[in-house]
């Protein structure tokens, strides 16, 4: 499933990820588990793992964020990703469970 996104593709998903993980203003450690078996399936290389790192203790800029800007093809990747990471934790706040709900709706319509 992964495999079919190119880097820049496997990185952006990744920064959307990281986003979500921070809807609450708190990464769980759960959370970080996900990201972190995220990163290993997506093999990402050391530059791109530093970003993510980058991530992980500052959100990703807004305006680099648009869900409009997901090549079609790779929308469900993205869904299923988002969904993995909401429910990492065992806990969906309600932060996490609106934005999901807003950036579905972007993708879809």
């Amino acid at each position: 499933m992964l495999d079919r996104l190119d880097r820049r593709d496997r990185l952006r998903l990744v920064e959307f990820v990281c986003s979500f993980a921070w809807a609450d203003f708190e990464i769980q450690p759960e959370e970080r588990e996900f990201i972190a078996g995220l990163i290993r399936r997506l093999d990402l290389d050391v530059d791109e793992r530093r970003q993510v790192d980058q991530w992980l203790v500052r959100p990703p800029r807004i305006e680099n964020l648009d869900p409009t800007s997901i090549p079609a093809g790779h929308r469900r990747h993205f869904v299923e990703a988002i969904e993995g990471l909401i429910a990492a934790d065992g806990n969906v706040q309600d932060e996490e469970r609106d934005t999901f709900e807003i950036f579905k709706q972007l993708l879809v319509g």
